[in-house]
């Protein structure tokens, strides 16, 4: 027998659970955490003249983080860290560790040498923040996952578009007092999960854990599970076409001429609208969730947003701008919707005293295929202009086809 023993929260943790929920707490740390990792390209425009950068030598930024992050979290997985340690601390830990070396990118870098090292850093800290969040929410609400993943990663996407907003309403600030904004509000997150801690549910450091999650086999033996191995390959080819599209959004704002016709948005107010509504994607995909399943949810936001990739290319010539926006609108919105329930998916099917390893490797691997994605992206957006968005494509077709693929297998 038993006996739950329940407490009232004392404190300024107490104070905070009174207004928000744990998961709304979750979600903001996440959104402010997150805000590190496109801080640099929310003042691109700046970074180009002042260090003579092209968008490709932008896009290199981006993929020091995504190489960070890589490194990360494969350390945290291999390692077994992500289970054997509390969620909350090495969320606290690494938030402060990359609101300071943000803050040296923004007052020390003096180059792309120095400034890619040190954004590869703010990666490799994020690696803490975006799957132990993840965890987080998993160690307080098990019972509707795909609904409270599905707010994280809203938060993510606000936090990742949240550097081109603070462009548009700081627009007489330095690039330098954007990005240290990024790191202000990465150190509010950490506070916030301080005083939040783990959940109920979370069962790091239990006994058993900790030499489980030291046998780097055991981890990679998630992907023999066919119901985990099929949503990690949805979520593959979703990865496949995220960042590199978030990365390209200012550029293609400004080589369709969506700007012009926009004026008092401008790129940096644009931008954050259309990556702001995977936001809004993430938040009616958790609902729908609710009702129709994570799957259904996941694979219908996957053909849309390859759908609209597709349109795109081949309208953006002929749509008058609201109809430009528009698409570009629902791109934004599905591009996004899908990750949440892909990893809600993979959260279900592995067992639960590896949750935190099997979700950071999954994380790795993904990011892994980002850093080629924005390379290859980038690199033909110099040569081609919007027609090089036929590259992000494949992404949802391989990730539908390997879905499918990975649950016929199982039934074979």
């Amino acid at each position: 027998m038993s006996v739950i023993v329940t407490a009232t929260p004392q404190g300024l943790r107490g104070l905070l659970l009174k207004w928000l929920s744990p998961v709304a707490v979750i979600a903001i740390a996440q959104l402010f955490g997150t805000s590190l990792w496109f801080s640099a390209n929310g003042a691109a425009a700046s970074l180009m003249s002042a260090w003579q950068a092209s968008a490709a030598d932008i896009g290199w930024l981006t993929n020091a983080v995504q190489l960070g992050f890589i490194i990360g979290t494969l350390s945290l997985s291999l390692s077994g860290a992500a289970d054997r340690y509390r969620a909350s601390s090495l969320f606290f830990c690494c938030a402060i560790a990359g609101a300071v070396f943000n803050l040296a990118f923004a007052w020390m870098a003096d180059g792309l040498v120095l400034g890619a090292a040190l954004r590869f850093c703010v990666g490799v800290t994020l690696a803490g923040v975006y799957p132990m969040g993840m965890k987080l929410i998993v160690g307080w609400a098990p019972e509707r996952t795909g609904l409270a993943l599905a707010q994280l990663v809203a938060m993510l996407t606000l936090g990742t578009a949240l550097p081109h907003a603070l462009r548009l309403v700081g627009a007489d600030w330095s690039w330098q007092l954007i990005i240290t904004a990024s790191s202000v509000l990465a150190l509010a997150g950490a506070m916030l999960i301080a005083l939040l801690g783990d959940g109920p549910h979370d069962r790091s450091g239990q006994p058993g854990i900790s030499a489980n999650a030291k046998r780097a086999g055991a981890i990679l033996g998630a992907f023999r599970i066919s119901r985990f191995r099929a949503a990690t390959m949805g979520y593959f080819g979703h990865m496949w076409e995220l960042y590199a599209f978030w990365t390209v959004v200012p550029l293609i704002v400004s080589r369709s001429a969506l700007d012009q016709a926009y004026p008092v948005l401008g790129v940096a107010g644009l931008s954050f609208c259309i990556m702001a509504f995977g936001a809004v994607g993430s938040l009616l995909g958790g609902l729908l969730s609710q009702r129709i399943g994570s799957d259904r949810v996941a694979l219908a936001a996957l053909g849309t947003s390859g759908a609209c990739g597709l349109l795109f290319i081949l309208l953006h010539t002929q749509l008058q701008p609201c109809g430009l926006f528009a698409l570009l609108a629902l791109w934004g919105a599905s591009v996004v919707a899908d990750s949440p329930q892909f990893s809600a998916l993979a959260a279900k099917a592995c067992p639960r005293d590896a949750v935190g390893s099997a979700l950071a490797i999954q994380n790795s691997i993904g990011f892994a295929i980002t850093v080629v994605s924005i390379a290859c992206t980038t690199w033909l957006f110099e040569r081609v202009g919007i027609d090089a968005l036929w590259i992000l494509v494949p992404g949802p077709v391989l990730g539908l086809l390997g879905y499918i693929w990975s649950l016929r297998q199982a039934d074979a």
